[in-house]
């Protein structure tokens, strides 16, 4: 009786250690599908409510903050000055970060009215869950949208669009990094660019 005890507890054992990376691994990867269904959802709600604009980048930064790893977007674009600004900067310009981010990209969302996004495919990249979607717009073809899901942060987010091929988040640090050139290298003064809609 032992012995088979011990044998069924071995064969289980076995199964289960076998099938445990699967059902992480599908377990991640629908909650991967589940926040970009969801991001998509609220963002095709948006670009058809008929809002006036300032309503409409409202609502897509609230869209970005619920959504997307903020702070390890913004940090990404500020580069190596992410280390050396104080606590208060950081907190102050990853602030700001999130208004300039919903201005610039909500503005381009509004190219979308009439239009929709829709999630093709996931796939595993190294640590991170790529999401394929087609984004359909009345004036231009079918175009992909990829969107980059991780849960370093203790929950799956985006932090990343790959938008045609374009990588947003080095775009972004082009962006961000030639703002603090401009401004001599200033946190505080790129935290006020940064503020102006």
């Amino acid at each position: 009786m032992t012995v088979i005890n011990s044998r069924r507890f071995f064969i289980m054992a076995s199964i289960c250690s076998v099938l445990e990376p699967r059902l992480v691994f599908a377990s991640q990867q629908n909650a991967a599908i589940e926040i970009v269904d969801q991001a998509v959802s609220k963002i095709n709600q948006i670009i058809n409510s008929g809002d006036a604009q300032t309503q409409m980048l409202r609502s897509f930064e609230r869209v970005f903050n619920v959504y997307a790893d903020v702070p390890t977007i913004a940090k990404y674009a500020l580069g190596r000055d992410a280390r050396t600004a104080s606590e208060d900067q950081l907190k102050a310009y990853i602030k700001a970060f999130s208004g300039y981010f919903s201005n610039k990209y909500g503005k381009r969302f509004r190219e979308f009215i009439g239009g929709r996004i829709e999630i093709k495919s996931v796939v595993k990249v190294k640590n991170y869950y790529s999401v394929n979607t087609l984004a359909h717009m009345p004036a231009y073809e079918p175009f992909e949208v990829d969107f980059l899901v991780s849960d370093r942060s203790g929950r799956p987010l985006v932090f990343n669009l790959i938008i045609e091929g374009v990588n947003m988040l080095l775009a972004e640090r082009q962006e961000i990094g030639a703002l603090l050139d401009r401004n001599s290298g200033n946190i505080d003064a790129l935290i006020d660019d940064l503020l102006v809609p």
